[in-house]
């Protein structure tokens, strides 16, 4: 699904990832754990097509970077960032904005088919919705604009479903809400490969089998997740001596004084 072979990029004097190895195989979800500035971003947009790495490989679905058409392979990406629902018009109803994923347009500006209807509706009233097709998006709450965001990127079908830290912005209620559904879609046949990006490590839900750790624009650590979300090692990851707790099948940590 995705394959980084030796991944470097500088911009401005800068390096923002160094050396990234790393393979997605079909069937897995990835968290990818980081503190702020540690490369998160620019790998997100590296897989993307958006930042083009100095040296190394960069292969998506198959298909090699520098050797393919990049716009066409994001149509099978579905990528939900916070940039992406502040484009997003508050006027808009919700079914627009669920329809508008399958142009990957920001706005509905298009004729659709009655077949589009019905997926949309469908895909909804899988996502707990369907009730909120008629309301506009800026009535919403932030829970609920994650969900139409989600909705509108499986629209399109995509094969990887990129979900770059949506907990932001949401209250522990609506955080957990939000988490409890991204559970149940990770159970859903109709689900693509999963990329959780946080820097929270309770947000790692058990569907996420493997985990990569970024440090400093490095990969410090990454396999199965289970064997990661330990004192030692995420001590050692973060650079101070912290307790954990497992609750929910979920790791809970907390710094030691």
């Amino acid at each position: 699904m995705i394959q980084l072979e030796n991944v470097t990029v500088i911009r401005n004097g800068k390096q923002l990832l160094k050396n990234i190895n790393w393979t997605v195989q079909k069937g897995e979800h990835w968290a990818i754990l980081g503190l702020n500035g540690s490369g998160k971003t620019s790998l997100l947009n590296v897989i993307n097509g958006y930042l083009y790495p100095t040296s190394g490989k960069v292969r998506v679905l198959g298909e090699e970077f520098g050797k393919t058409n990049i716009p066409e392979l994001r149509k099978e990406l579905g990528f939900i960032s916070s940039s992406l629902k502040q484009q997003l018009k508050d006027y808009d109803s919700v079914l627009s904005i669920v329809l508008s994923g399958i142009f990957a347009s920001i706005g509905l500006y298009e004729a659709v088919e009655r077949k589009d209807l019905d997926e949309a509706r469908k895909l909804m009233k899988q996502l707990g919705i369907k009730h909120l097709e008629n309301s506009q998006y800026g009535l919403l709450s932030e829970g609920e604009k994650q969900r139409v965001l989600i909705a509108r990127a499986l629209m399109a079908k995509p094969k990887i479903l990129i979900l770059d830290e949506p907990c932001n912005g949401l209250d522990i209620i609506a955080r957990e809400e939000f988490l409890e559904f991204i559970e149940n879609l990770a159970q859903q046949e109709f689900c693509p490969t999963l990329i959780y990006v946080t820097h929270h490590v309770e947000e790692i839900l058990p569907c996420f089998s493997h985990a990569l750790l970024l440090k400093e624009g490095e990969v410090y650590t990454k396999g199965l997740t289970k064997n990661l979300l330990t004192e030692e090692s995420l001590s050692q990851f973060f650079g101070r001596t912290v307790a954990i707790q497992e609750e929910q099948n979920r790791t809970w940590i907390a710094i030691k004084s």
